[in-house]
């Protein structure tokens, strides 16, 4: 039998769990798929891609650092960073729990076209934001927000792009295919 492995699109607002908790929605409201579990995680104030496969091999491989899947994200940052807060993260940044490995990091210019969000960003106009692209292999708790803050360039919205080859390329937010 072959693996089944579902691309989806996270809203911002829903869990990585089929339930929901709290005020955060869960998987269930958009994905009626029996057998299909979540490989890796997304908070529920993140947005963007999440794989969900039936086989257990898969998603062990998908969501566990030791395979080094890399994972590519789109930041839009508090600010606009220079290129010492970009050869800082790509050098990797002390956190509280340890350096973090070397990541790609780039400026998105032109920002990506990605669609609005709901609730929007907070914005202050006297504080212009810019979007980066950032590439990791780790997936540690919150680790791109916590990333980007200590570069001084706060995290305001980050959405996954792409998991591996697997990418959002096609999927409104909400949507999924397999």
């Amino acid at each position: 039998m072959t693996a089944r492995l579902i691309r989806f699109n996270k809203p911002y607002g829903v869990l990585s769990q089929f339930t929901a908790e709290g005020q955060w929605r869960g998987l269930k409201d958009h994905i009626d798929l029996p057998g299909v579990y979540v490989a890796g995680r997304l908070d529920a104030d993140s947005e963007g891609l999440l794989l969900l496969t039936d086989d257990g091999r898969l998603q062990a491989r998908i969501a566990d650092p030791r395979f080094k899947m890399e994972k590519t994200y789109w930041v839009q940052v508090e600010g606009l960073p220079g290129e010492a807060a970009l050869a800082a993260l790509r050098s990797g940044v002390v956190l509280n729990d340890g350096p973090t490995l070397p990541a790609r990091a780039r400026l998105l210019e032109p920002p990506p076209a990605v669609w609005a969000r709901h609730p929007p960003i907070r914005e202050r106009k006297a504080i212009p934001t810019a979007w980066v692209e950032l590439i990791i292999r780790e997936g540690r708790n919150r680790q791109v927000r916590r990333m980007t803050a200590a570069v001084g360039h706060p995290t305001l919205r980050l959405i996954r792009a792409a998991i591996g080859p697997h990418t959002l390329d096609g999927l409104a937010p909400g949507a999924w295919a397999g």
